[in-house]
């Protein structure tokens, strides 16, 4: 059932998965004690080779909030199916992971108002200012 994750164009092993199962809080049914619908899935994110290095050095930066001894962890519990939450949750670790080993956006150039914008900033503080000064009562 699991599958090989695709993170920019690295395969990540279903095998470097670990699969847990629990029961679910909320709705359920009948069967709502007996079915062990919420899954975890987790990722030795530090011991995986599967990653090249830049791609696991830019994640475990990322996620160190998230990592627990160099693993992360995501759990689904939103539907009633076993199966459908085991997809949910290796959707959500692959999209953790993909965001997590994006490159860094490139620095913001710096620069300066046009001069036209300096001109429109003086003439709407002025109007403003004008606007105020007319609410005035003549005595102040």
């Amino acid at each position: 059932m699991p599958t090989d994750l695709d993170i920019r164009g690295s395969v990540v092993p279903a095998a470097e998965l670990s699969w847990r199962f629990s029961r679910s809080s909320g709705p359920g049914g009948q069967s709502v004690n007996t079915t062990d619908s919420r899954a975890e899935v987790s990722f030795d994110l530090a011991a995986t080779t599967s990653l090249p290095e830049l791609l696991k050095t830019r994640a475990l930066h990322n996620l160190a909030d998230r990592l627990v001894d160099g693993v992360l962890t995501v759990a689904a519990s939103e539907q009633r199916s076993q199966l459908m939450n085991r997809q949910a949750a290796q959707r959500r670790l692959a999209e953790l992971l993909v965001a997590a080993t994006a490159p860094p956006p490139p620095p913001r150039r710096p620069t300066r108002p046009s001069r036209r914008a300096k001109e429109r900033r003086l003439t709407e503080k002025h109007q403003r200012s004008e606007v105020k000064r007319l609410r005035k009562s003549p005595n102040d």
